[in-house]
């Protein structure tokens, strides 16, 4: 049995990454979310002076629920590549940015570090780019899933900076999470 794949064992073999990598990444981006108090549940972004083009709360969950799915998809779509040029490359790219991607929500909500994450979402964003100029030479609709991605990305980078020049002293406006309060 040495031949070449017929179409449905090449799709059935996508659907199996896909099973694996959509829920992985929609679980960990979660478990960072849920790592600490964020958006409107969070005090301390509440008291922060925001622009005025910030998204309602709402906006939040759903455009993240949506870029996780589509980064599992690329993810899935790379890894079926099996033998092609560039793939180990191209997801140590994508594990990297998705590490940083997991460490900017404890970070700016957790940490209040808003100059730290504005570093962070900046080297994620370059990362992200150079995983979809890899991920494009593997399979091009793997790229076209991570496009929406880096424009959300751009857009909290901006949010960020922003954010980061409204709030000179944005790590003083409320105790972080990671500050321990004892009372005497």
């Amino acid at each position: 049995m040495g031949g070449i794949a017929s179409k449905g064992q090449l799709r059935m073999s996508f659907v199996r990454w896909a099973l694996v990598c959509v829920p992985l990444i929609m679980l960990l981006g979660f478990l960072s979310g849920l790592s600490v108090a964020s958006g409107d549940q969070n005090i301390w972004y509440q008291a922060l002076k925001k622009p005025a083009v910030t998204p309602p709360g709402w906006v939040f969950p759903l455009a993240w629920t949506t870029l996780y799915i589509l980064l599992g998809l690329a993810l899935a779509s790379v890894l079926n590549a099996r033998g092609a040029t560039g793939r180990g490359a191209a997801v140590t790219l994508f594990v990297l940015q998705f590490a940083l991607n997991l460490a900017w929500t404890p970070l700016f909500f957790g940490a209040h570090l808003v100059g730290v994450a504005l570093l962070v979402i900046a080297a994620m964003l370059l990362l992200a780019i150079a995983t979809t100029i890899a991920f494009g030479r593997i399979r091009q609709a793997a790229a076209w899933m991570m496009v929406p991605y880096l424009v959300w990305l751009s857009f909290a980078a901006v949010l960020t900076w922003r954010i980061d020049q409204l709030n000179p002293h944005a790590e003083t406006l409320v105790p972080s999470a990671r500050t321990s309060q004892v009372i005497g």
